[in-house]
């Protein structure tokens, strides 16, 4: 989700890479160029994305190229590698590398450790029925 400065909520989006197929379709990533399409600059440096994962790299590019302000999330990409790696799933094609690594400066919260399990627990259901 994406909020205004003011905590208004301006625009929302899911993942569509399990019903597209298309690795590329990531909800952050469509946050940040719904922001460049309808945000004037400022705006966006005052805005936040909430969202459940940690942004990948591609996404935390586009947050970064777009100016969109602070990003909170509930679990850290690193966390999500070792899950998978846990129930045998293979790494993602692309590294894992914190979002301060590919925006230096920008600010972050996340993880949440009150949510944590909770997402953890969607993961585990979302890939025995895979």
């Amino acid at each position: 989700m994406l909020a205004a400065g003011d905590g208004t909520a301006l625009a929302e989006d899911h993942n569509r890479v399990v019903s597209t197929g298309d690795r590329t379709r990531h909800p952050e990533f469509a946050l940040a160029r719904w922001a460049a399409e309808n945000m004037a600059p400022g705006e966006r440096a005052q805005a936040t994305v909430f969202t459940s994962g940690e942004h990948c790299p591609m996404c935390s590019a586009a947050h970064g190229w777009v100016g969109l302000g602070r990003i909170v999330y509930v679990h850290s990409s690193g966390q999500l590698a070792s899950w998978l790696a846990d129930m045998g799933i293979p790494p993602p094609p692309v590294r894992t590398i914190p979002i301060q690594e590919v925006v230096p400066g920008i600010p972050v919260l996340g993880p949440i450790p009150d949510l944590t399990e909770q997402v953890h627990d969607l993961h585990r259901r979302f890939h025995r029925q895979a």
